[in-house]
């Protein structure tokens, strides 16, 4: 979407959107045993040699912990009117579960939510962040143990935006299925002690869909490789329904798995009784996505069209055609408000220093195509908010410092980690100032 097309949109998105920045608890905190925290799965992770990617733990990482006046102001300069950001559960209850809370983990939430508060900027709180408690962990399997696992969660007053799970299809398939995330389990021995590969991931799916209020999912837009070829317009949306459907038909749809998961993993599969059917379903009220790019079966389709611009990062290219036609799949098929709750990339030349990091194009450009495809048609989907990923420099999970998703750089090397804003954040403000309709017209 070029320039010209972006200015014709101007007030077409609605008064009331949200737009801001999300982050994760684990990513950005630092502090990691400050103050009576406990230890999450994911401490463990990065504190276990041959995990991580560049072998660096969250133990700082940005220290949002210390700095958080300091974020909520340059957020403010950027904009923003809503912030995406997760609760360290062994923060709050150290132990996990009907054990004593932490007062002060307790207090450092109600902190920077009033530091918001006073800044007008409304906070989205997700719950679970894929940082479960180690002792959870080790007291009864963590998340394989739904009996146990449904009841530890809980809620707040001054938060009306919850979000109880993030990204359930990347948690599970990555820690309990490849083995690469935290809590690192799957059948491969030469990676991982314990775990099934075959049953896990799907028993954790199973548990997850027990606990929802609002829930963000992922999902990215999968285009057939020859479109005109009904065998590749079928397996498109095989991967949809296994990608985004599986786990939301069952909280928007049916109170069920699809057909096509279903038929593919037989029993490996949990089943919903009738009594989880009606639990589950109408369970969340909006869809939370999250999104990053599209696909096709590879990088160029047919026609020799490549799915987008690349970034430093194989799998992520800049791909906003495909945004769009990922919003009307879903909102075709649930009805549901959308809120989008993360978007972004990383750019080229990620390792850059100042001052060259700062002048982010390749963002720029990335910001006003998916924005502007998410503003095109916009009276007939329904999104209601915009949260980029990500406000810093933080720690990727397994990929750690290596992946740069900034809207503002950070001085690692600085006792402080200096923030230092980059063009994108600035240039974001300007976009949904002039995309967001103003409430006086």
């Amino acid at each position: 979407m070029d320039l010209q097309s972006v200015q014709d949109l101007k007030g077409v998105l609605r008064s009331d959107l949200y737009h801001g920045y999300a982050t994760a608890a684990a990513q950005v905190e630092g502090a990691w045993n400050k103050d009576d925290k406990g230890q999450s799965i994911w401490d463990t992770f990065a504190h276990t040699p041959g995990k991580v990617k560049d072998g660096s733990t969250a133990d700082d990482t940005i220290r949002l912990y210390d700095f958080y006046k300091e974020d909520v102001a340059l957020m403010k300069s950027y904009g923003v009117n809503a912030y995406r950001f997760s609760l360290s559960w062994s923060r709050i209850i150290p132990l996990g579960g009907d054990d004593p809370i932490n007062e002060k983990g307790n207090q450092y939430y109600s902190n920077p939510t009033d530091e918001l508060l006073r800044n007008g900027i409304t906070s989205f709180v997700t719950l679970f962040h894929w940082d479960t408690p180690q002792a959870l962990e080790d007291r009864y399997g963590g998340m394989l143990n739904q009996e146990k696992f449904v009841p530890d969660i809980g809620l707040g007053d001054r938060v009306k935006n919850w979000i109880t799970l993030n990204e359930p299809g990347v948690y599970t398939p990555a820690g309990y299925a490849a083995g690469v995330h935290a809590p690192a389990r799957s059948s491969f021995r030469s990676r991982n002690e314990e775990g099934d590969s075959s049953t896990e991931p799907f028993r954790v799916a199973h548990t997850e869909l027990h606990e929802t209020i609002g829930i963000t999912l992922h999902g990215n837009w999968s285009e057939p490789w020859n479109e005109a070829d009904p065998q590749d317009q079928e397996a498109a949306e095989r991967a949809h329904e296994f990608e985004i459907a599986g786990f939301a038909d069952p909280l928007y749809k049916t109170g069920n798995y699809p057909a096509s998961i279903r038929e593919q993993l037989g029993d490996r599969l949990p089943r919903f009784t009738p009594e989880e059917s009606n639990l589950v379903l109408g369970s969340s009220e909006f869809y939370g996505m999250n999104t990053y790019t599209s696909f096709f079966r590879h990088d160029f389709n047919k026609q020799g069209v490549p799915r987008g611009e690349e970034s430093d990062t194989e799998w992520l290219r800049a791909a906003p055609w495909g945004f769009r036609k990922l919003l009307n799949w879903i909102w075709s098929r649930y009805q549901m408000p959308i809120y989008v709750t993360e978007n972004g990339t990383m750019v080229k030349k990620k390792t850059a220093s100042m001052p060259e990091a700062l002048n982010d194009e390749f963002r720029i450009k990335f910001f006003e195509g998916y924005v502007g495809w998410a503003s095109a048609r916009a009276d007939v989907v329904d999104v209601r908010s915009y949260f980029a990923w990500t406000f810093t420099d933080n720690w990727e999970w397994d990929a750690a410092y290596t992946d740069r998703f900034r809207s503002t750089f950070i001085d690692f090397d600085s006792p402080e980690k200096t923030r230092y804003p980059k063009q994108s954040a600035y240039y974001l403000d300007k976009l949904f100032k002039h995309l967001i309709k103003d409430t006086w017209e």
